[in-house]
Order: structure tokens, then C-alpha cells, then sequence
């Protein structure tokens, strides 16, 4: 394997910064605000003026990815069912229902966020100003985003860089830094401190309230938003004014001008010496003056602990700062300080005064905190509990600190406040959560918080989250609201009461993983359909956060029944309401949405089925009035569900039931294509290309069939076209016409003439016609409300062509000179794509919009979701001009368009392209509102596709399972709950459900099973279906107990029990326990059992589990055991030991007793870190040597050794007899082992040092590649050439290609490649394709991707591609993708390896450039678009492995 590609396949999900700010919207704009409650029966409890106010955005970033959240807000609505009011999570507080965050817009950055920060405007509540997103990444970039209303995006306003050549003197000789660049904003938006290289300050200067960096005439293009924008930066060294080693800083509030608070510390200390040098650290306040740029110290406090790392800026009015340490508390200002001990390890500074302490004992370091109130903050320790500390204050001095216990919740890597009202705790170790928070003062009430906060069952709230620290925050014995209030005469204590009201979640960081079979794996299955019968099991998050993830890439559903039926063209289930008197109260009872099917219609070749749905599927096909002598091409419900209408190739029925109503021929000429049905129109497309609409008359009951006039006349010929319904609470595409309160009244008087009901929305019918223009309409009238141009090229932005902005113009003129220039042999390709479907669905959801889906011939998939833009005013002049030369248009079509609608393009990563065959007519799109809790829409074909809504975002999950698939519909009834029926080629009907204990909003579908420890190491079991695992708990112990286990048992000696106190001998200590647990999987949403538990003995860790074959010398036989490697940690003193144990796994399954029983157990010399089965062999890495075993059925005996230096070995992996071993420190070495003379030879390794993280072989054909990741993100492939003068005679490994990944790879694990498209066809070379492996690898930030072999001229192709993109990509937060994939060597010496890797991070990028981009960019390189795009998708289906 000369060349490879990188590819992602689940994008990071461990929230690592968190922020808020108001960054889609201004403080005045009303949108997210919340009226007060006026309700009697609250008005006691509650202040009624209490609002939530404006809610700001939530930003967050997960290593390269960067998020952009709203937060939805559902009031309490006491007209409301209280069936609605239970369903949210967290009940009814302070007035609020439910809240849910949803995704304004998502980044992929060409590099890993550092840190974040908002840059607020600075200005006062009803300012218009909005906030900016301050972006720090790596050595020392610095971005500053805003958010465009006309793009409904983010985009650069400016960009600092302090790297390269002209900035070296920054670093002042030093190559690597203890951390990435720092970033933190004065409250007031007045200006921004960066603190990069250690040392060095730059201060970013924010523009003043009314003038941008460009002047006044872009602060009118963007609409009247202005942001907050950086106007400037200078470099303050701290050397220069006495700081050596700075740990944090902050900006003061309530001064004139900014403040800045440095906490650094004088001379550094350390442990040993910590009894006489231990209170190292100071503070220093400097004056920032951004315009003198001068930065005088007003003042400054000294003897600050050693362990002080965290400056806290206390609001307004109080101000001055808290300092955080991890054992004490300190609260300094100008003119007041204050501390508190928070356990026996604080002392103040010279032991004299007494310190106050807290009145519980806790550590806080790698604490998170903010502010609940100006007198409040709640901080996160490293154990999951919240703390309040509260400022007992009187004016501006503070008297004391008060510390009381809260909750307990999830480990927080960051807390965002949220309004007055919410806060985000963002987590890196387990799943990040959204909570409402309201105060109320500890006198008045008491009970009533009980009641409020257990208005939900809990059992309830726990099944709608998976996430355990959700169910922490439950429990009954952690919810101790009250603070601890130590004298009784202070009556203004306050509470705080929580709700959790949203959380995501995330799957990392993963340790391991192993990749096993599905319960519900289909043992006959074979090519593509094989992939999901496998699943990941990774060990997910730490201590009580600690998870089992299983992740599945693709969907498979849970069969209820099955049958044959070949020869199915498309299959419909109808609702029938019953209008007989006795149902009439109980179809009202139940909701619309558990309304039964009546009638499952199905179309065969020359044939319709008609089967009841009721209880069992019957045939009622010869006692209905149903068209049954063709087939059918589309049957629906109209009239609220009262009739049925079936369309076939000629005409149309109309059913009440099983009788027919009406029977309607369309046409002698031509026959229908497709049908979309919007009650109470429907829409067929004829085969000549024209288009008839059926009009329903909902007083009667019947349609009559109407031409629009519009389509009568014109010659254009339709591609795909549907009808769109725009339901909800308020329509949403009314919003978007200029004239908001006119076309209302219009909208209302055309629904009071048809007799419809007002409350039903608008129905609008979206046309694509063949030469690529899409236009949407009004029905009935069919007035053009919105026309683009070219829908099929795929442009990141549809906007109507009646605005044309003056920039766009220029972009036009050029874009078409060049299609001139490019000749005849490009246009071809051109022509013959277009759209063949089109869907267009807003689901359902208060704030939601409608997405427009539509299918090209060439299988691309374009979807487009509407936002509103309310552009500036002085398009109107244009507009008229445009109509006037138009003589077509008449005068009034301008004030009828919905001006204001736009549509951005969203990506979509995981779909696979498939040719539209010629003869197929079948519509692939079905709309589902409700499968097992979720909604979409379905996509069927070859390779089907579930896309499904969450939080306004598509996520993308295959089905691969059946293969092709070619119809789809949902199904209600008794015996399937909101499940789905589909049909697959192979021609059998199954009747499913989705699987119910998977969560789908995440980018694969993930079952999260807590474990209440941290899981170190999984492997899988196959012969039994067992998953062996790590796990370990932290357990409270004597610390006398602690001690004796740190003695050398074998040289006798005795601790000095001198040095330690008698009084601490009894304090408890926590010490990790360490098990071996043995899971079996269960099925769906069931947790799984743990079959048995193999315990470890007292301060032995667990390091590896594996399942060996070993082969038994006595019997001849070959055995698979368990084989568990340990050690014991017993600190410094003690030389280290460690054992391995075999253990034998019983067939019996249901005495869980004697499921495992120990078989053998030897102690060694070294921790045995690593072990593998090597040809019947057991190899075992103990300590700096690597030893070889054979297994006699009662013992090993050693046959090979091989001392290396290695110190401590990570990863162990055997290929036939070739091993490759990674150490923690010294690289790789590559080993051979050779039967004959039972040795193991040093066939060569990397003279390097590397700090090893993974390794594993990577087979391409007939080589063998050997590939690495470290401690600095990269991976590098090595290969072994003993014939190459560069290797030394064969003794040092080459550099095949290096990159950097931006995240810790944990483990690699090599799967065999599907065979592409492509590659069938060629079955002459077969043979080289077929034993082609890629590495599936998962990593710490919770993201997992592949590393795929490629042949040269692919990845020649790819290559020459990406360096395009790089210039032709406008890349967010100005990134270069090129740099942030360059090898980091942190300071230690590395010769650059070639560049054989090609990152499909980049790649990506080309699918979602408009058609005519592609076509140039492909040219230019010398190849074609769909020669790329098949590349690309050859590679994603040689890499579908779940």
C-alpha cells in the first residue's frame, strides 16, 4: 500500500468548549422571548415579572466541530392535555413546559478549536448589535465569526495570525507549549485578550458601536444586524513586566476601562518540596488602555496557593475576582479579601490565623464554574457534583463565602449560562446536558419545589434519556436542593431548583472498541447486506459517566413478519375515518397520530391487493370497490381522512372505505407518472409532460379535474413535481412574503371560498422543469410565488430571481463567459441531468422549517432547507425594473412572491449516488411523520436511506440489510406500533419496527448502556457471543488500609507509621477496583446482563483482556481462552509484578456460576500490558521484555524471548508469524518469529521516538504496511524494504506517509474492503482487489474514521482534486486545510515523510460545489465530474463495514 485515503465516518461528539451569546439575533429582537405568566393559581410562588428574557444562542465545539444552537422555548399552556404536558422531560418550572435546543448551522473546521470565546456588543438590552464568535486554534491563529442572516451562516470578519517568520521572536527559542492559545473577552465587548506562547498577550481591540472594519456601506448589505467586530490587535509581552509563569487570567467587570486580572505564579514548587514553598502564586490587575496601548498594575495580591489555577471575574455590583485552587477559595478586590479552606490540605500562609472552612470537605481542582446570579456560582467539580458558592455580601464588600452542596450531574468539561434561565453543561466524558434553573429564597417555600420537580414520573424521565448522568441528577438521594445555611437568623439563603430539559449525546471518549455480531444478525446474508450484521462495542466516557456505546452505522429493523410477494411495485396504507354515529367520540378521543390504518393497498405488476389492516392482514381484494384490474400508481386520504383516493394509469376513484364514491377518468392520451396527494388537491404528472390537479370539494366529498392555465400555455416540459402542505400552528411560508398582513387576508378568503378550514395552512405546488428551473406556486390559483434558475446545479443558496444583488451579477456574467469559452464537449454532460423527484416537507415542531429534497438522474441528492431573510430595503427598484421589461409578469406578481424565502443547501455525508435507471417511474421519496418516535422521510432504491429530523437537522442512516428496496410505506395498528412495511427486490414484504433502544440523533444510531465505572478494554467472544470487559470503580477505603498495601510483602518491610497522624490514618481515601466483567448482549433496548465477574485482587490493575487460541502440545487440540493480563500498582517503592491469567468459558449458559473458571495464574516480573496469540502460541509483553509461551493444558511454559528496550508496551499485533509491537515511548519494532530455531528476530524499527498510542498491520494485496498513532495526533504508515539502501541494510522501517488526524487514535482494527462497483466488472484482477483491508479507528474525541488503501491513480486523481479545493473552497474561519494536516513533531526531530494520504475531509467539499464549479474544477485537473464522483463513492461503499 503505496497511497491511502482518510476518511471520517462519525464526527467527534465530546463537547469540549462551550459558550453563549447572542449571535443569530440581537438582545431587542422579540423572537425567543417569553411573555409573563398570568396565571392565579402560580401568581403566589412565583414573581410574576420573573422572564427568562431574550435567550441568547448556545455555540459549542467538539474538537474540529463547531455548532451553532438556538434555544425553543414551550411555555406552559394550561389549555394544553396534560397527555401533551407529561411527554416533555422535566415537567412544568417557573412557567416553562419543555425547552429544547435546535441547530441553527454546523462547521467542519480544517482544525481543532483551542478555545472560545463571545465577543459580546457591549451594548444595553434593546441594542440591535449582535454578538461575534472568537475562535483560537493551535500555536497562535485567532478568528473572529459573525453570523449573516442573507447565508443563515457564520462568516469571517477577521482573521489574526501571530505564526510563521516575522513572529519566531514570540517564541522566544522555545518549539513546544504546555498548552494552546487562551482566549477571554472583557464583559463589556470592549476588547479581547489572547494569551499564546505562554507569554505572550495580544489584545484584540473591538470596533466602537457604529462603524465596521469596512465602512457603512456593508453594515447595509448585511441587513440592519451590525455585530461586534474586531478593529485592531498589539502584543503585550508579560515577560517584560516581571510574569514568569502565567495559569490563567480574566477581565474584571464594573471598571471604565478594561480591566485584566493575571493569576501567574513567582518561582515554581512541586510536590516534594511543597511543605516549604507553598504559597507560589499572586495576582496582578492591569488597566488596559486599548488607545494609548499602555497597561499600568492598579493593583495586585501576593501568597496565593500553589495550587491556585482558575480565576472566576465576580458580576456587577460586587466585582473583584475569585480564585479557585484545589483546596481553598479566595475572593480579592481593590479593597477587600476574603478566603475559605475546603479541606484539611489548605493552610493559610504563614499557619498563624485560622482559615474558615467549608462546612463539608471537597477538592476542587479541574472545576468548572459560572454564575447563577450576581451573588451566585455554581460550580462542577471533577467528581460530577454541582456547588454553589454564594457571596455574602453588603455593598460592594464581600464578608464571606458560603459553599453548600447541589446535585449531582454529568463531568463537565464547560458551563455555559444561558439567559437568566438555563445553563449548558458540556462534557467531554459523558453526554452534555441543557438545565433550567430557577431561585427561589429558602423562607418562603419549601415543599412546593418537591412538587414542581416530581411532577414528571421518574421512570418517565429516565426512559427519555439514555444518558446516566441524567438519571444522577434524579435520584432520589442527590436531590438535595437546600444549600446549607449554618445560622438560621439569614432568611435570604437561596435555592436553587433545577430541571434537565435537553441533552446530547456523546460517545466518547473511546478507549477501546470491538467489533461483533448483532443479536439480530442474518447468518444467510451475504456482499453489502453482510456489513450490518456487525456492531461496535466501545468503551465510552470515565468514572460514573463510564458507558458501553454499541453503534451501529446502518439501521436493521426488527422483523414482525414476512412474506413473499413478487413482482410489487408499490405499496400505500389509507386511513379510514368511520362517519357512522357510535365512533364518532372515539376517533376524537384519540389523536390524529394513533389513528389506525384501515387498508394496506398493494400495486403489482398487472394487478392491485387490497388487505384490511385491523387486526391480521386479510385479503379483501374481491369485496372492494378498488381499481384492482391495473396497477396502481398512488393512493392517499383526503377530507380529513374520510375518503380515499386511488389514482391509476387512467384515471382516479374516490372511496369511502371499501365503496366507491366517484370514479374518474383523466385521460385517453396519456397516462399518470406520479402523484403527490396534499388534502384536498392532488397533483398528477402526465407522461406528455404536462400536469392536472384535482380539486377537492370537501362539502361533497368529490374532485373534479382541473388544467392550470399556467401550464396550458407553455411549452416548458415538467421534470418531477409535488404539492407542498404548510401546516403547524402558523403557516411558515406566509412569514416569508413581504407584505406579511396582506397576504394573509388573501390567503384566508381563498380558504373561506373553497369551504376548507382555516386552520389548515397553504398548499403550494413546487415544478422542476427539464431545463433545470424550479418555480413554486399557489394552488389553486397557481400565481409564481418564488422561481430559481438552474435548481439541478446545486447552489448553496436558492434566491427567487426577482432580487438580484448587484454582486451576484458580476458572478452570473463571468460564470456564463466561461461555460462559452469551455465548448461544446462539457454542455453535454450538462443536458441530460435532472431532477426526477422532488419532496418538499416542514415536520413537525413549533419553530420548524420546510426542507426541500430533490433526486437527479445521475443520484445526487440535493436538500435545501428554507430560512427567512428580510433583505434590506432598496431591492424594490430592481424589482420593478425586472417587471417591467417582462411583459409577461403582470404588475401585481412582485407583491405575491414570497421575496423573503431563501434556501441553503445542507450537506449530506453518508448517502451513496445511484444511476436513475430510464425505465423506472416509481417515486423513491416516502415522508414518514411518526415510525417508532421519529420523523423523516425514506429514501428507497438500491442502497435505502432513512433521513430523519432532529433539532431541524437531517441525520442520514442506510439500511442495508435487504439490498435494494423498492417500496416503503409506514403502518398503525395493533400488532406493529407506529412501524413501516417495505418490499425488497428479491420480492418478500416485511413488516418492521425500528429498534427501540437506539438513540438516532447522533451520526450513527447508538444504545448507551451505563456501567456506574470506567470501561478500560472490550474484546468480543465469538464463539459464545460474550463481550469480556474491563471496568473499574472507585472505592472509599482507610487510608491505613491504603498504606499497607503499598509494602514489598516479600522483603518484610514496615512503613514508618511515624510521618503520618494518627487522626488522618482513619480518613478514607479512593482507590480504583478493577473486574473483568463478562456481557452478554440482549436484545434491543434491553441493558445487558453481566453473565459473570472475574474480581482482581487488591491494588492489581487489569491492563488487557484478549481472547487466545492456544494450541494444547498435550491433547493436540487447539483451545480458545480467555487470557487477562494485570499488574500491581503499588507505587514507586515496590519493584512492579504483575500476572497472567487463563480462564476457560463454559458451554452451559444458564449456570451463570460456572461460566468462567480460572484454569491457570502465574506471576511475572513487569506489568503484563499486552498480550496475543501467535500460531498457538501466547505471546506476553511483561514488563521490558517480550516472552513467547506454549500452552501444556496446565501451564506455559516459555519458549522464545526478545528484550528489546521497550519500557512499556501499548498494542500488540501478529499477522501470520509477524508481529508488531508499540511502546510507549520508543515507536514501533517489527518482530518475526520462526518455528525452526524458536527464536523471535528484530526484523527492523523506527529509530525515532515516538509516544505510541495504536498500531496495526495494513494489508494492500500482497503488502504490508505497519501504521502508528501518537501522543501529537498523527498516524504514520511504515513499510519494511530490506533491499533499499535508505533502511540500513533492512534494520530501520521507512516512512510511507504521515498525517495528522487532529485526535488521540486509540486502536485500530482491520476489516476487509467491500468490492466497489467498479471493481466487479473487472474480474481479471480480481485477485489483488479482493484481499484489500482498510483500519476502522476510533479515537478519544468520539469520533471514528478509516484509513482505506488506494491504487495509484485513484489516488493520483484525488490528489491533484484536493490541492484544487484548497484555493477553490472558501473554508470557514479561514483554515488551510493543508496546514492543519501537516505531521506535528511538538519540537522533536522528525524528517518530513511523503504526503501518500489523501483527506476525504476536503474531499467532501467537492460534492457540495454547484454543478458548473465541479465540471471546471474536474477539467482542470484533466479527468471528469463523474469520474471523481464515482471515486468518491467507491470508497465510501468499500468502507460501509456496520
Amino acid at each position: 500500500m503505496s497511497y491511502a485515503a482518510y476518511k471520517m465516518m462519525h464526527w467527534p461528539t465530546g463537547i469540549e468548549n462551550c459558550a453563549s451569546g447572542f449571535v443569530t439575533h440581537s438582545r431587542a429582537d422579540s423572537s425567543p422571548q417569553i411573555p409573563p405568566i398570568q396565571t392565579d393559581d402560580l401568581e403566589s410562588e412565583w414573581p410574576a415579572e420573573r422572564q427568562t428574557g431574550p435567550l441568547p444562542n448556545l455555540i459549542v465545539t467538539a474538537a474540529n466541530i463547531l455548532e451553532v444552537y438556538v434555544v425553543r422555548v414551550q411555555e406552559e399552556d394550561f389549555r394544553e392535555s396534560k397527555v401533551t404536558a407529561e411527554t416533555k422531560r422535566g415537567g412544568v418550572m417557573a412557567g416553562i413546559s419543555g425547552a429544547s435546543l435546535e441547530l441553527v448551522c454546523q462547521y467542519r473546521l480544517h482544525g481543532n478549536v483551542e478555545t472560545m470565546t463571545v465577543l459580546p456588543s457591549g451594548s444595553g438590552d434593546n441594542s440591535r448589535r449582535r454578538d461575534s464568535i472568537i475562535l483560537a486554534f493551535q500555536d497562535a491563529k485567532i478568528s473572529v465569526l459573525e453570523f449573516d442572516d442573507s447565508i443563515h451562516g457564520l462568516r469571517t470578519s477577521s482573521m489574526h495570525c501571530f505564526e510563521g517568520p516575522e513572529w519566531f521572536h514570540l517564541k522566544r527559542g522555545h518549539e513546544s507549549f504546555a498548552r494552546g492559545p487562551i482566549v477571554k473577552v472583557d464583559p463589556q465587548g470592549r476588547c479581547s485578550g489572547v494569551l499564546v506562547y505562554g507569554l505572550q498577550m495580544i489584545i484584540l481591540k473591538a470596533s466602537q458601536a457604529g462603524y465596521g472594519l469596512v465602512g457603512d456601506e456593508d453594515a447595509l448589505g448585511s441587513g440592519s444586524a451590525v455585530s461586534a467586530r474586531v478593529e485592531s490587535s498589539y502584543i503585550i509581552n508579560l515577560r517584560d513586566l516581571d510574569m514568569k509563569h502565567v495559569k490563567d487570567f480574566t477581565f474584571a467587570h464594573g471598571y471604565i476601562e478594561p480591566v485584566m486580572v493575571i493569576l501567574h505564579e513567582r518561582e515554581l514548587t512541586w510536590a516534594g518540596r511543597v511543605s516549604w514553598k507553598h504559597h507560589t502564586c499572586m495576582i496582578s490587575a492591569l488597566s488596559i488602555s486599548t488607545t494609548l496601548k499602555q497597561h499600568p498594575l492598579i493593583w495586585s495580591a501576593v501568597n496565593l496557593p500553589h495550587d491556585a489555577y482558575k480565576l472566576l471575574p465576580v458580576p456587577s455590583p460586587i466585582g473583584g475576582v475569585v480564585v479557585i485552587g484545589a483546596n481553598s477559595i479566595h475572593y480579592h478586590s481593590q479593597s477587600a479579601s476574603f478566603a475559605l479552606a475546603l479541606n484539611n490540605y489548605a493552610v493559610s500562609f504563614d499557619n498563624s490565623q485560622e482559615m474558615s472552612r467549608s462546612s463539608f470537605s471537597v477538592e476542587l481542582d479541574a472545576a468548572n464554574a459560572i454564575w447563577l446570579s450576581n451573588d451566585v456560582a455554581m460550580l462542577s467539580t471533577k467528581t460530577g457534583e454541582l456547588l454553589l458558592l454564594t457571596l455574602v455580601y453588603d455593598g460592594r464588600v464581600v464578608h464571606r463565602l458560603d459553599l453548600s452542596k447541589s446535585r449531582a450531574s454529568v463531568l463537565t468539561s464547560g458551563i455555559a449560562a444561558i439567559g437568566n434561565a438555563f445553563f449548558f453543561l458540556g462534557s467531554r466524558l459523558g453526554d452534555s446536558l441543557l438545565v433550567q434553573f430557577t431561585s427561589i429564597l429558602s423562607s418562603s417555600v419549601k415543599e412546593e419545589i418537591g412538587d414542581i420537580e416530581g411532577d414528571v414520573p421518574s421512570a418517565k424521565r429516565l426512559r427519555k434519556s439514555s444518558s446516566d448522568a441524567l438519571q444522577d441528577m434524579v435520584n432520589g438521594e442527590e436531590l438535595s436542593l437546600y444549600g446549607s445555611a449554618p445560622n438560621s437568623t439569614e432568611t435570604s439563603q437561596k435555592t436553587f431548583t433545577f430541571s434537565v430539559r435537553d441533552s446530547f449525546i456523546n460517545v466518547g471518549p473511546l478507549k477501546d472498541f470491538a467489533y461483533g455480531l448483532r443479536i439480530n444478525a442474518d447468518p444467510k446474508a451475504t456482499g453489502v447486506a453482510k456489513q450490518s450484521n456487525y456492531e461496535l462495542v466501545c468503551c465510552s466516557g470515565h468514572g460514573k459517566n463510564g458507558a458501553l456505546c454499541i453503534l451501529q452505522q446502518s439501521i436493521r429493523p426488527e422483523m414482525i413478519t414476512e412474506v413473499e410477494l413478487p413482482g410489487c411495485k408499490g405499496i400505500w396504507t389509507v386511513y379510514h375515518k368511520n362517519t357512522r354515529g357510535h365512533n364518532v367520540d372515539s376517533t376524537k378521543m384519540a389523536a390524529k397520530d394513533d389513528e389506525y390504518h384501515a387498508y394496506l393497498i398493494i400495486s403489482l405488476e398487472s394487478r392491485t391487493m387490497v388487505l384490511e389492516t385491523a387486526d391480521l392482514l386479510g385479503e379483501v381484494t374481491e369485496s372492494v370497490d378498488y381499481y384492482v384490474q391495473g396497477c396502481t400508481i398512488s393512493a392517499g386520504n383526503l377530507f380529513g381522512r374520510r375518503r380515499v383516493v386511488q389514482v391509476y394509469a387512467r384515471g382516479a376513484r374516490i372511496l369511502d372505505g371499501a365503496f366507491m364514491t366517484q370514479d374518474l377518468p383523466i385521460s385517453e392520451s396519456s397516462s399518470v407518472l406520479s402523484v403527490s396527494i396534499a388534502d384536498p388537491y392532488v397533483l398528477l404528472r402526465m407522461s406528455d409532460g404536462n400536469i392536472q390537479l384535482l380539486v377537492g370539494d370537501p362539502s361533497t366529498c368529490t374532485v373534479s379535474i382541473n388544467i392550470p392555465a399556467v401550464f396550458e400555455s407553455s411549452t416548458k416540459s415538467i421534470s418531477a413535481c409535488t404539492l407542498y402542505h404548510d401546516k403547524g400552528p402558523e403557516p411558515w411560508l406566509r412569514k416569508t412574503s413581504t407584505d406579511a398582513w396582506l397576504s394573509t387576508g388573501i390567503d384566508e378568503a381563498i380558504d373561506g371560498s373553497d369551504g376548507a378550514a382555516h386552520d389548515q395552512g397553504d398548499i403550494y405546488c413546487v415544478v422542476c422543469y427539464e431545463s433545470g428551473g424550479l418555480e413554486i406556486f399557489d394552488v389553486p390559483n397557481f400565481n409564481c410565488v418564488f422561481s430559481v434558475d438552474k435548481f439541478m446545479s446545486g447552489k448553496a443558496h436558492l434566491v427567487d430571481t426577482l432580487i438580484t444583488e448587484p454582486s451576484e451579477d458580476t458572478q452570473k456574467v463571468m460564470s456564463q463567459n466561461s461555460e462559452e469559452v469551455a465548448g461544446q464537449g462539457r454542455k453535454e454532460n450538462t443536458h441530460n441531468i435532472k431532477v426526477v423527484e422532488l419532496a418538499m416537507q416542514r415536520w413537525s415542531g413549533q419553530h420548524s422549517r420546510p426542507f426541500l429534497f430533490g433526486i437527479l438522474t445521475d443520484g445526487t441528492i440535493l436538500c435545501y432547507h428554507a430560512y427567512l431573510y428580510e433583505g434590506p430595503e432598496n431591492t424594490s427598484k430592481t424589482e420593478e425594473a425586472v417587471s417591467a421589461q417582462d411583459s409577461l409578469r403582470t404588475s401585481n406578481v412582485s407583491a405575491s412572491h414570497l421575496r423573503n424565502l431563501r434556501f441553503v443547501r445542507v450537506p449530506l455525508d453518508t448517502y451513496t449516488r445511484e444511476e436513475a435507471l430510464s425505465g423506472t417511474t416509481s417515486s423513491r421519496m416516502t415522508v414518514f411523520k411518526n415510525v417508532g418516535g421519529c420523523q423523516g422521510l425514506f429514501l428507497s432504491g438500491s442502497r435505502p436511506l432513512w433521513f430523519m429530523v432532529f433539532r431541524e437537522r437531517i441525520r442520514v442512516h442506510p439500511q442495508l440489510c435487504d439490498g435494494s428496496i423498492v417500496a416503503f410505506t409506514v403502518l398503525h395498528n395493533i400488532n406493529c406500533n407506529h412501524g413501516f412495511i417495505y418490499v425488497t427486490s428479491q420480492g418478500f414484504l416485511k413488516i418492521c419496527q425500528l429498534p427501540s433502544g437506539s438513540s438516532y440523533d447522533n451520526y450513527w444510531p447508538v444504545q448507551k448502556i451505563a456501567l456506574k465505572g470506567t470501561p478500560h478494554q472490550v474484546t468480543y467472544f465469538a464463539e459464545k457471543n460474550l463481550y469480556p470487559l474491563i471496568v473499574s470503580v472507585p472505592v472509599l477505603k482507610p487510608l491505613n488500609h491504603v498504606l499497607s498495601s503499598l509494602v514489598d510483602q516479600e522483603a518484610g518491610h514496615q512503613i514508618e507509621n511515624d510521618s503520618v497522624g494518627s487522626d488522618e490514618l482513619h480518613r478514607s481515601y479512593s482507590v480504583d477496583e478493577f473486574e473483568v466483567r463478562i456481557l452478554e448482549p440482549e436484545k434491543s433496548g434491553a441493558p445487558w446482563q453481566t453473565r459473570a465477574t472475574i474480581p482482581m485482587q487488591s491494588a492489581e490493575n487489569a491492563l488487557t483482556v484478549r481472547v487466545v487460541t492456544l494450541f494444547n502440545i498435550t491433547t493436540k487440540e487447539n483451545e480458545t481462552l480467555l487470557a487477562i493480563g494485570t499488574a500491581y500498582v503499588q507505587g514507586e517503592d515496590v519493584a512492579a509484578r504483575g500476572r497472567v491469567l487463563l480462564f476457560s468459558v463454559e458451554k452451559n449458559t444458564d449456570d451463570s456460576q460456572n461460566l468462567v473458571s480460572e484454569i491457570y495464574s502465574k506471576e511475572l516480573k513487569g506489568a503484563i500490558s499486552a498480550l496475543a496469540s501467535l500460531q498457538g502460541h501466547l505471546l506476553i509483553a511483561s514488563g521490558p521484555k517480550i516472552i513467547l509461551h506454549k500452552w501444556t493444558g496446565t501451564e506455559l511454559n516459555g519458549v522464545a524471548f526478545f528484550d528489546a528496550p521497550p519500557l512499556y508496551v501499548v498494542s500488540l499485533n501478529i499477522v501470520k508469524n509477524f508481529i508488531l509491537l508499540g511502546d510507549i515511548h520508543k515507536s514501533i519494532y517489527f518482530l518475526s518469529w520462526k518455528e525452526q530455531g524458536a527464536q523471535l528476530n528484530l526484523l527492523a524499527k523506527d529509530f525515532g521516538s515516538l509516544d505510541c498510542f495504536a498500531t496495526e498491520f495494513l494489508i494492500d494485496g500482497s503488502t504490508l504496511s505497519l501504521i502508528v498513532s501518537d501522543d501529537q495526533k498523527n498516524i504514520q504508515i511504515f513499510y519494511y524494504a530490506p533491499k533499499m539502501s535508505e533502511s540500513w541494510k533492512g534494520q530501520k522501517l521507512l516512512s510511507r506517509a504521515e498525517f495528522h488526524v487532529g485526535a488521540h487514535v486509540t486502536k485500530f482494527l482491520r476489516l476487509q474492503m467491500l468490492p466497489a462497483s467498479s471493481d466487479r466488472t473487472s474480474a481479471t484482477q480480481g485477485s489483488d482487489k479482493t484481499n484489500r483491508f482498510a483500519l476502522l479507528f476510533g479515537t478519544l474525541d468520539g469520533s471514528f474514521g478509516c484509513i482505506a488503501p488506494l491504487d495509484e491513480l485513484t489516488f493520483r486523481r484525488l490528489q491533484s482534486l484536493q490541492k484544487k479545493l484548497i484555493d477553490a473552497v472558501p473554508h470557514v474561519a479561514g483554515l488551510n486545510p493543508r496546514s492543519f494536516r501537516q505531521f506535528r513533531s511538538n519540537g522533536k526531530a522528525h524528517r518530513p515523510g511523503p504526503d501518500n494520504i489523501v483527506d476525504c475531509e476536503l474531499l467532501c467539499h467537492f460534492e457540495m460545489l454547484p454543478f458548473e464549479d465541479q465540471h471546471e474544477i474536474a477539467q482542470q485537473i484533466g479527468t471528469t465530474r463523474v469520474q471523481i464522483l464515482s471515486n468518491l463513492n467507491d470508497l465510501s461503499l468499500g468502507t460501509s463495514f456496520l
